[in-house]
Parts: C-alpha cells; sequence; structure tokens
C-alpha cells in the first residue's frame, strides 16, 4: 500500500445571467435557434455579470463543495485556479481566493494559466504534490470567462463559449494501485495564433490601434483586444492529435477500449465531439457529450460533465474513467482516474 491521490468530489457553478440561442437569432438574424444548436450542441449559455470575475465563481464552486461537508476549507493545504482570465496580471488570482474562502495560512495558492486541457494539467499537479508528501487535500478550482474576451458582433465564437466554474477535491489516501493517472501531455505551440486574445499581455499591450474593429470575411467583427478562433484549423489539430492521444493513454495504462468505462471529453462543441467518438470508435453510451445548458466553459468543461455524469449515475464508484481535453496553445492531456 502507498499514499495515492484521489478524485473525491465535483462542485459547479454557472452564472445567472444566460444567454440563449434565441437571443442569438434575434441578433444574427440570418441564423436561426435550429441552426445554431445543430452547429454547436450549445442551447443556453451562462454570461458573467460585468463586475463578475473568474474568481467569483470559483469561489462560489468551491463554497458548495464546503456547504455540502464533505470536506472542511481547514482541510486544504493546497489550491491550483486554472483560469485565462485572472483578476490581475499581478497578484495571483489563487490568492486572492484563498483568503476569500479562509484557507489556513499552511496553505499553497497558484495559478495555471491553462485553457481546454487545464483541468488534465491541475490533476497532474495534484498528484504530484500528494505523491510527493507535499500535499494531503488539494483543492483544484477552475474558472473562466471567456465571455468578456468575446465581440458581440463575432458569432464565431459567441455562439460556443459559455463562463463557468468548478471546485474539485482530491486527497491522499492509502491504495494499492493508481487512482489517477497514468497521463499523457503535450503541446504544439505553433498553434498559438489560431486560438488567441493578441492584446493584454506584455507582447502587445491594449492601445488605441488594438481597439480597432475589423471584418473578417464571414462577417465576424473583432479587434486584437477580443478572441479570435480560428474554427477550421482547430478542428483539424483536434482530428489530428486526439485519436493518437486516447491511443497513447490506454497503451500507457494496459488498457483497451473496453477497458475503459466512460470517456469525458473537453465539451468544445457537439460535431466536433462526434467525429472524434466516431474515428475512435467509442459506443455512444460510454461518450459524454454534456454542454447543451453551459455551453464550453474551457477549463471546466471536463469536471463539470463529470459531476453530471456522476450525479446522473452514468458514472458509479469503482468505474474507470479517461479524461481528454485539447485546444488553445496548442495543448493536450488526458488521464484515467478510478473511482
Amino acid at each position: 500500500m502507498a499514499i495515492k491521490a484521489v478524485l473525491q468530489d465535483i462542485r459547479s457553478y454557472v452564472p445567472a445571467t444566460k444567454l440563449t440561442n434565441e437571443d442569438l437569432a434575434n441578433e444574427f438574424k440570418d441564423w436561426d435557434v435550429e441552426k445554431i444548436y445543430s452547429k454547436t450542441g450549445i442551447a443556453v449559455r451562462g454570461i458573467a455579470g460585468p463586475e463578475e470575475c473568474a474568481s467569483d465563481l470559483g469561489v462560489a464552486a468551491a463554497e458548495k463543495l464546503f456547504t455540502s461537508g464533505v470536506v472542511r476549507r481547514e482541510a486544504i493545504d493546497y489550491l491550483l485556479f486554472c483560469t485565462q482570465t485572472p483578476d490581475y496580471l499581478l497578484p495571483t488570482t489563487a490568492c486572492l481566493i484563498h483568503r476569500r474562502l479562509g484557507l489556513a495560512a499552511n496553505c499553497g495558492a497558484v495559478d495555471i494559466n491553462q485553457g481546454c486541457s487545464g483541468y488534465v494539467y491541475g490533476l497532474s499537479i495534484a498528484k504530484g504534490v500528494i505523491e510527493s508528501g507535499i500535499a494531503r487535500n488539494v483543492l483544484l478550482i477552475t474558472g473562466d470567462t471567456y465571455s468578456k474576451y468575446i465581440n458581440a458582433r463575432d458569432r464565431s465564437v459567441r455562439t460556443i463559449f459559455g463562463d463557468g466554474a468548478t471546485a474539485t477535491w482530491i486527497s491522499a489516501e492509502e491504495h494499492d494501485h493508481d487512482c489517477i493517472g497514468p497521463f499523457v501531455l503535450g503541446t504544439d505551440g505553433s498553434g498559438a495564433n489560431q486560438l488567441i486574445v493578441r492584446a493584454g499581455g506584455m507582447r502587445q499591450r491594449v492601445s488605441d490601434e488594438t481597439a480597432v474593429e475589423k471584418q473578417d470575411p464571414s462577417r465576424n467583427i473583432r479587434s486584437d483586444n477580443n478572441l479570435f478562433m480560428n474554427g477550421g484549423e482547430v478542428f483539424a489539430f483536434t482530428l489530428r492529435a486526439v485519436p493518437d492521444l486516447v491511443l497513447q493513454t490506454l497503451t500507457k495504462a494496459g488498457l483497451t477500449l473496453d477497458g475503459i468505462d466512460f470517456f469525458v471529453f473537453h465539451q468544445a462543441n457537439r460535431y466536433m465531439l462526434e467525429q472524434l467518438r466516431t474515428k475512435i470508435k467509442i459506443p455512444t453510451t460510454r461518450f459524454c457529450i454534456n454542454m447543451e445548458s453551459y455551453g464550453n466553459t474551457v477549463s471546466s468543461t471536463i469536471p463539470m460533465a463529470l459531476e453530471i455524469a456522476m450525479v446522473e449515475g452514468q458514472i458509479n464508484r469503482g468505474n474507470v474513467v479517461m479524461l481528454v481535453g485539447f485546444g488553445v496553445g496548442y495543448s493536450w492531456g488526458s488521464s484515467i482516474i478510478r473511482l
């Protein structure tokens, strides 16, 4: 027996304000509700309020976890916050969350600037700090408010992304087998410009020039201050990278597709997920598609889908589950968890 990291519980939070397909159809007159749904698999998205930040959503998700009684806040000795929409360039947003949650002074707190694969990366860090003896109870919070980067007249991304957050408790237990892992992680920085907010960091600071809006050939309007996504290129990358990622993970774990009870991929959009499922030959009964009421919540899609699957009984104690994240960076990662 050895100390192993175990995923114990998850809670999620979505902002009260909603953006429906009916709302979008009223704005974009050449799109109807069914067309938007058929392209995305999304009906409703949560949208953070003007003064509502990713940290606010993350704190709300964590408070739901503590209120449930599964873990005491005093027990948390490591906080990870995964976001690409921090409150400030500095200080670390995790430090602000730490204070608001009233966590202990001997609790580490760190941000991870990671997107669609961020939850898998966060789990890999949680596993490392627990199994190396650094911590015993890790709180992994994911939270993003991509809506604040999106130009209201850019339907290429406005129909897809929603805001949300999750809080996951990972703890140390004695087991004779891994409960989280193995991991397969990968990066291809040549795809960085395909999903990007160009202005706002030190490479290109926000200015009057970066705020100038331009129209692309598809009549989407955005500036360099806004989120840009080359959907075709991102889709091609996904079909190229993810099937091999799944195969590598199965090989590393010594398993076959039949050895996985349930697959939870990053919930990018329904069409992309169906293409991946078909290409990899995963049965529909063991494959998660659950974004209809939330949209693509970036780093929160995998844990949000996991929580729903556990609540609805699609995943039960003892099941073997594969998690697969992919996207902005380009970055990808997968892992296997045993609940």
